[in-house]
C-alpha cells in the first residue's frame, strides 16, 4: 500500500485558519472561557464606547438646537429694531420748529455781524477825529505872524501873477536833469529814513506829503520858503504841511526863523 499523502487543501483566510474555538483554546489565552465567552469583555468595552458616542451626538444635537434658537431670537430682535426705527418718532430728529430756530439764529448772527461792522466803523471814525484833533493842535503852534503872512502872501502872489496891465506872466521853472533828480530823490529818501516811523511808511499818505514838502523846500530860492508856499489844496492842506514842518524842525533838518516878523524855514539837511 502506497504511503499516505497529505490531502491538498485550499488556502483559507486568517480568520478561518484561526477559528474562535482555536483562538480560545490557544496557549496565548490559556484562561479564556470556552466557546464565545471571551467576547463578553470586548463587547462590554464596545458598548461603553457606543454610549460615549451617543452622548457626544446628543451634545451636538443640543448645541445645534441652541444655535437655532439663538438665531431665531436674534433675527426676531433685528426685525423688531428695524420696525421700531420705521415706526417710532425720534425726539432728536429735525422738525419744522428746528428749521425755524436755525433760521432765527442765522438772523441773530447776521445782526451781530452788522453791529460789529458798525462798531468798527465808529472806532475808525473816532480815530480819524483824533488825528484831525492832533493836526489842529499842531496848527496852534503857529504864531500870529504865520497867520498874517498867509494873508499877505496870498495877496502878493495874486499880484505877482498879474502885472499892471492885467496880463498873466508865465514863470519858467528850470528843468532838472535825470542825474540831479536821482540825487535829490536819494537825499529825500535818506532824510525820511531819519524821521519817526509814521513818516517812514506807517502811513503812505503822510510819507507822500513829507516828500512833497521836502521837495518844495529844496526847490525854493536859497532853499528858504514860507509855509503858505507849500500848501497845495485840497490834498496838502495847511495842517498837514505844518505837521511835516514840525517833524523836520525837530529833526533839525529845517530851521525855523521868525526874527524878521515873517516865519521862514531854512533848509539845513542832515549832517
Amino acid at each position: 500500500m502506497p504511503p499516505s499523502q497529505t490531502p491538498h487543501r485550499t488556502p483559507l483566510r486568517r480568520v478561518s485558519q484561526g477559528s474562535l474555538l482555536r483562538l480560545s483554546r490557544s496557549g496565548a489565552y490559556p484562561d479564556a472561557p470556552r466557546g464565545l465567552g471571551f467576547l463578553e469583555p470586548a463587547l462590554a468595552e464596545f458598548v461603553d464606547e457606543t454610549d460615549a458616542l451617543q452622548t457626544n451626538i446628543e451634545g451636538l444635537t443640543h448645541l445645534s438646537d441652541s444655535l437655532a434658537t439663538f438665531n431665531e431670537s436674534f433675527a426676531s430682535w433685528l426685525y423688531i429694531m428695524n420696525m421700531n426705527a420705521l415706526t417710532t418718532d425720534w425726539p432728536q430728529a429735525p422738525t419744522p420748529e428746528s428749521f425755524a430756530l436755525a433760521k432765527r439764529r442765522a438772523g441773530e448772527k447776521a445782526i451781530a455781524a452788522a453791529e460789529a461792522l458798525k462798531k468798527q466803523a465808529e472806532e475808525a471814525a473816532a480815530a480819524r477825529e483824533a488825528e484831525l484833533l492832533a493836526d489842529k493842535t499842531a496848527m496852534t503852534e503857529m504864531t500870529e505872524a504865520d497867520v498874517t503872512t498867509v494873508g499877505n502872501t496870498t495877496g502878493i502872489s495874486g499880484v505877482s501873477k498879474i502885472d499892471s496891465g492885467g496880463v498873466k506872466k508865465k514863470v519858467m521853472k528850470p528843468k532838472m536833469s535825470a542825474k540831479e533828480r536821482k540825487e535829490r530823490d536819494m537825499e529825500i529818501e535818506r532824510i525820511i529814513s531819519a524821521l519817526p516811523l509814521e513818516f517812514r511808511g506807517s502811513d503812505p499818505t503822510l510819507r507822500r506829503h513829507m516828500e512833497t514838502v521836502i521837495d518844495g523846500i529844496m526847490k525854493a530860492r536859497d532853499q528858504t520858503i514860507k509855509l503858505p508856499d507849500l500848501i497845495k489844496p485840497p490834498d496838502l492842506n495847511q495842517a498837514r504841511v505844518n505837521k511835516c514842518l514840525i517833524a523836520l524842525v525837530n529833526r533839525k533838518v529845517v530851521q525855523k526863523d521868525n526874527s524878521a516878523g515873517t516865519v521862514l524855514y531854512h533848509w539845513r539837511g542832515l549832517p
